[in-house]
């Protein structure tokens, strides 16, 4: 976020536009948390994770009152756009914004959960998946050398985008999403024929949204034999300085959110298809993104 806020703000700059952001949020901006933005302020930050702006949850702006409340501060403030960086809740907030207040608003998708409809990739995504990648990286060494099997729980509370990625790329034995559903015995069963083949340590990517990963190591440990180890990634893959990918998507995107309002956009995102910038209206990030398929028969190829 902060790459992408460095970009909105440069970019203004650079076209001969005044910059104001809003701390925390939608909840800073109906409290009308704002501070100038410059050049200067926003030196140093491109390469540091998180956002400098802060930012909180604000149930409010579900509401009617909330928003009208948003876009009133708006207004007081006397802007003529807002960008908005988020995920497809912070877009869909955006989205009922621009209908209320009437000023052009334009969203930048920025969530490590890649699951906003209407682009390829989401700002963070790259850098969680990285993250993840090394720490299993390391789980990998422990699980061969005690002859183990971990299951590694990543984040993806309803998508599984994180850990079909990081599974693919971790060479997972197995990798469960909430989008696909399993069977703990089944799984156990397919460790059981591994090991009997020779196989003496596994690694399980988990999205923790897939279920409950005791109890899928109590199968493993009665049916399979093998000792079954668990690791939360957890907040982890949140944090972190960002990947030059997202480094590089992040300044692309705020670059063209800016673009996109002096061109006379009003409700729009910013995203990226097969390689190309496009841009899509804001309502498109409700909808269900699917998980690329050809990386999950991959991953099943693979494995074996």
């Amino acid at each position: 976020m902060n790459a992408a806020l460095r970009a909105v703000v440069r970019a203004a700059i650079y076209r001969g536009l005044r910059v104001s952001g809003f701390e925390r949020g939608y909840l800073g901006l109906m409290n009308n948390e704002a501070l100038p933005l410059t050049s200067r302020s926003v030196s140093g930050i491109v390469n540091v994770g998180g956002t400098m702006l802060k930012t909180a949850r604000c149930e409010e702006m579900k509401t009617r009152n909330g928003l009208q409340k948003a876009a009133a501060v708006l207004h007081d403030n006397n802007l003529d756009g807002l960008v908005v960086i988020g995920g497809d809740g912070s877009l869909t907030g955006a989205d009922q914004l621009q209908k209320i207040s009437g000023l052009p608003v334009i969203g930048i998708p920025s969530t490590i959960d890649n699951d906003v409809a209407g682009t390829d990739v989401t700002i963070g995504f790259d850098t969680a998946v990285n993250t993840a990648l090394t720490e299993i990286d390391k789980i990998r060494d422990t699980a061969t050398s005690h002859e183990r099997l971990f299951i590694v729980v990543v984040m993806g509370r309803t998508r599984g985008f994180i850990a079909l990625e990081v599974g693919l790329g971790s060479g997972a034995e197995i990798i469960l999403v909430p989008e696909i559903e399993y069977d703990p015995c089944s799984i156990a069963d397919e460790m059981a024929r591994a090991r009997e083949s020779g196989k003496t340590s596994s690694i399980i990517v988990m999205s923790e949204g897939a279920g409950d990963p005791s109890l899928l190591a109590e199968e493993l440990t009665e049916r399979a034999g093998y000792d079954v180890r668990m690791t939360v990634l957890g907040h982890v893959q949140r944090g972190g300085p960002p990947s030059a990918d997202d480094r590089v998507l992040a300044s692309l995107y705020g670059v063209a959110a800016v673009n996109l309002l002096l061109k006379g956009a009003r409700r729009n995102f910013v995203g990226m298809k097969g390689g190309k910038l496009v841009y899509p209206r804001l309502s498109s990030a409700r909808r269900v993104k699917k998980l690329d398929i050809r990386l999950w028969r991959a991953a099943k190829i693979l494995s074996r």
